[in-house]
Parts: C-alpha cells; sequence; structure tokens
C-alpha cells in the first residue's frame, strides 16, 4: 500500500529526475522508490568489497603516505636515474 509523502527536492534535481524517468519509462515516484528500496540499511564491511574499492577506499580514507614514501614507492616501481 502506498502512502502519500512531501519531498523537498531542488528543481534541477527534479527536472534531472523527469529527465532520467522519460528515459527509463519512470515517473519521479518510482524512481525515488526504487533509490530508496537498494539503500543497504547495514554498513558495508570491507569483506562485501571488490578489491579494487578496497584499495580505493583505503586511499580516500587519507592514509599515512608521506611524500617522502610516495617517492620510494615511484622509485621501486619505475627505477631511479
Amino acid at each position: 500500500m502506498r502512502r502519500p509523502t512531501n519531498l523537498s527536492l531542488e528543481p534541477d534535481a527534479i527536472e534531472r529526475g523527469q529527465r532520467y524517468g522519460r528515459l527509463h519509462g519512470k515517473n519521479l515516484s518510482q524512481l525515488v522508490n526504487d533509490f530508496l528500496r537498494a539503500l543497504p540499511l547495514e554498513p558495508v564491511r570491507q569483506r562485501d568489497l571488490s578489491p579494487l574499492v578496497r584499495r580505493l577506499r583505503g586511499v580516500a580514507a587519507g592514509g599515512q603516505t608521506d611524500r617522502e614514501d610516495y617517492r620510494e614507492h615511484l622509485i621501486r616501481k619505475y627505477g631511479g636515474h
């Protein structure tokens, strides 16, 4: 059973959603419903991520690598002159 609700959305987001909906045969309510149903209810666990995403997540988390560590990495990877 559906229940009406009010959402406050930015005009550009509404327009983008409507354009996307026309391309995919859905209205804005269906898009919002699909998006909300796809949200995970539990925190993402490290082991649930692909190896590539785990590596990227580590980089994005602001690791403790400093300039000298990076320089040494480049020397190992590409060789020194």
